[in-house]
This record gives structure tokens, C-alpha cells and sequence, in this order.
């Protein structure tokens, strides 16, 4: 008989049951951009394997979650932020990632507002923003997670005003360059990014300056989605000159 005909023959749970279960998880690549550094928030281990080491947030999947319940999860105990976008990146199931057991982990990436956060959460001691310039060795494959969710985020920002997500409502054109700076690790010209992100027509001039971070006071502007997503219609194309 052959294992075709074995496999029809047997029930559900007679086929399961060949196979070991394997352990499922979440792994959240949290982006926040302060101080003009783009930086990501990351733990010190507390427990074995790896104790004492540092790891991206993440965790194991409950049973009556999926898994972007699970990351959502994650990113309220950390944060206590709901609702915000988590974009699914890649599954890692390497047999040997986890020397602990056999786990396999989806990756997520999200950006966030700092200002967001809720004052009166704490979060755990041993989390901190890392500049992504100075990231330490990260267990397991986290460093291997985080490369490819920074080359997701560069590629996404090229094309998209994701970037937008990362700034207080209002903010200055410095700081806006700042913040592409940090994202694609390179100095922009000045003249250029200011010409190509005022042509674009999606930030509104408001009758404000800030004049804390700026001698002369600079204009303050924001974002205008409605007037992004009627361009979009028309057919328009968010470039940023990297």
C-alpha cells in the first residue's frame, strides 16, 4: 500500500498525531522616532535562554489568539497603545532559532508615535529605545528580523507618507528631514528635500513657529491625508529624492 493510500485510510487524528506540535510565536519590531534618531524598542531577558541578553518584544501565541491578536497584545502590555497598524512582515522556522525548543515566529513591524504613548503606563523596566545606528547583538535571529523590517520601512517611505507616522502632528520641515535621515541613514541636501516635499502639495503651512528648537522660529505644518488620499485618485505618485 502506498503512503497515499495510508494517509486516505487513516482518521484526522490519527495523522495529526504523527507529526510533534511545535511552539508559535510573535516577534514585534517597534519603530519610534526621538531626538532626531530613529530608534527601537527592545528588552533585557529575564529568564533562560539567553538571560540577561537583549531581544525585540515577543512572545508565545495563546491558544484563542491569531496572531495578530497576539501582537497586538505585546504591543498594548508594552505600550499600552491599541489599534495601531502591525504590518505581518515574514515567518522564521529555522529548526535550531530557539535553543530552548522548537519555535516558529512571525515577525511584525509598527510605527509609533512617542507623544502617544500614555503617560501613566508603565512600561516594563527592562525595555528602552535603541538608536537602530547602535543596536546591540540581538538573541536569536532578531538582528536578522530587524534588517528586513528597516528594508521594508525604507522602501515603504520611499513610496508612501509613512513616515508621517513617526512625527508629532505638527512639526517643521527640519524635522521632517530629520526623521528620512534617520530612517535611510544618509544626509539629504537641504534646498532639494525642502523643494521636492513642498511640490508634493501635502503638507499644510499652519500660523505657527517653533521657536524652541529654532532661533528664528520655524513654520510648522502638517500632514493633510484627505488631500494625499484625492491625489492618490488622480493618479499621483509620493516620491521622496533618496
Amino acid at each position: 500500500m502506498s503512503p497515499e493510500e495510508i494517509l486516505i485510510k487513516q482518521t484526522t487524528s490519527e495523522v495529526y498525531s504523527i507529526y510533534n506540535p511545535h511552539l508559535t510565536a510573535v516577534d514585534c519590531i517597534i519603530f519610534g522616532f526621538i531626538e532626531s534618531e530613529l530608534k527601537l524598542l527592545i528588552i533585557k531577558r529575564v529568564m533562560d535562554p539567553c538571560k540577561g541578553l537583549w531581544s525585540l518584544m515577543g512572545g508565545f501565541v495563546k491558544p484563542e489568539e491569531s496572531l495578530d491578536e497576539a501582537a497586538n497584545r505585546i504591543l498594548y502590555d508594552l505600550t499600552g497603545l491599541k489599534d495601531l497598524f502591525m504590518n505581518q512582515l515574514h515567518t522564521y522556522g529555522e529548526v535550531n532559532r530557539d535553543p530552548g525548543a522548537r519555535v516558529i515566529s512571525t515577525s511584525y513591524y509598527s510605527l509609533i508615535k512617542i507623544q502617544d504613548i500614555d503617560s501613566d503606563h508603565e512600561m516594563i523596566s527592562n525595555a528602552c529605545w535603541w538608536p537602530i545606528s547602535e543596536l546591540p547583538d540581538l538573541i536569536f535571529d532578531h538582528n536578522a528580523m530587524v534588517a528586513k523590517a528597516l528594508e521594508t520601512l525604507r522602501d515603504e517611505a520611499h513610496r508612501k507618507p509613512i513616515g508621517f507616522e513617526l512625527l508629532p502632528p505638527k512639526f517643521t520641515l527640519p524635522q521632517l528631514q530629520a526623521l528620512y535621515e534617520a530612517i535611510y541613514q544618509q544626509k539629504f541636501d537641504k534646498r532639494n528635500f525642502r523643494k521636492s516635499i513642498l511640490k508634493m502639495n501635502l503638507l499644510d503651512q499652519l500660523d505657527e513657529k517653533d521657536k524652541v528648537n529654532s532661533k528664528k522660529g520655524a513654520y510648522l505644518y502638517r500632514f493633510n491625508e484627505e488631500k494625499y488620499n484625492e491625489l492618490i485618485r488622480q493618479g499621483f505618485f509620493f516620491n521622496i529624492p533618496i
